[in-house]
């Protein structure tokens, strides 16, 4: 492992990022030109030391960074597919198939147009709908996405085993979220082939849902680009909007935001919600059961 010229690497992709790139405040005594450590660790979900040790390049410690710690670091660095390559060749780590780095890696297109979309709820979600990104008014309108990576954390697999994960949905309208949620899991499961990680999560929500096995064997297919949708805020009430989806080239990813007609009571609530913040609606992560692995 060439720790010193990974511990370089990352250093001057620290250097270019400007925090308000990634929501941080700039502050009146940065002496660094682009993130610092603990700022780069915090995103990445590492701790500060171990983060320095890497920059270091020192292998005192035996410091041996695991294929999940590059691809948060990637994520966090905002690495191209060339950067996040180079970052785990640098660290002797096989470089993920396409599959895995779809989840791992926001593409950089729709990562720049979710920064432009500053006045509407939006994120960039995987074909197994686990949140890579999101904006505050996002946050605000769905709660905030576990803070974990892996299956457990898709909002398709807590929409069939936990109850919370339905609640800012109008109980009239859950077959037909249902319904939607599975038929683009077929679409998801078709593109991508045999694949391990999507064939245990199925396997796992068909054990513990009846309703998902039922829905998974009518062989219903349908990618989601559109919906409408009413969602239940705490404060504002019921929230009709239109929920709309922007698909990668390879359909492993997709920009998801909500919007409504311009004078509609919908338009009206997101004026509000951009207004009033979160209220405290952050969703209860709970535990990976057995067969599936969080990160």
């Amino acid at each position: 492992m060439n720790l010193s010229a990974l511990g370089a690497f990352l250093r001057t992709r620290r250097d270019r990022i400007r925090p308000a790139e990634v929501g941080l405040p700039e502050g009146p005594r940065r002496r660094v030109p682009g993130l610092r450590r603990e700022e780069v660790a915090q995103l990445a979900g590492l701790s500060a030391d171990y983060y320095t040790e890497l920059e270091r390049g020192s292998a005192k410690n035996g410091v041996q960074p695991s294929a999940q710690t590059l691809a948060a670091l990637a994520r966090a660095l905002r690495l191209n597919g060339d950067e996040r390559d180079h970052l785990f060749h640098l660290a002797e780590r096989p470089i993920p198939p396409s599959t895995q780095a779809a989840s791992a890696h926001v593409q950089p297109a729709l990562l720049g147009l979710l920064d432009r979309l500053s006045n509407t709820p939006a994120r960039v979600i995987t074909d197994l709908h686990e949140t890579l990104v999101e904006n505050d008014l996002a946050r605000d309108l769905l709660g905030k996405s576990p803070a974990h990576r892996g299956p457990t954390a898709s909002f398709v697999y807590r929409w069939f085993t936990d109850p919370q994960a339905r609640e800012r949905y109008p109980s009239e309208d859950h077959p037909h979220h249902s319904r939607v949620f599975v038929a683009d899991l077929q679409a998801a499961a078709a593109r991508r082939g045999q694949d391990a990680e999507i064939t245990r999560m199925v396997a796992v929500l068909r054990r513990r849902s009846q309703e998902f096995a039922a829905l998974w064997d009518t062989h219903d297919v349908a990618v989601r680009r559109k919906d409408h949708k009413k969602i239940v805020h705490p404060t504002l009430g019921v929230i009709e909007l239109d929920c709309y989806n922007l698909l990668s080239e390879d359909g492993r990813q997709r920009l998801l935001w909500f919007t409504a007609p311009p004078g509609s009571r919908g338009a009206e609530q997101l004026e509000l919600l951009s207004v009033i913040g979160t209220q405290d609606l952050s969703a209860t992560e709970g535990t990976a059961p057995e067969g599936l692995p969080r990160r």
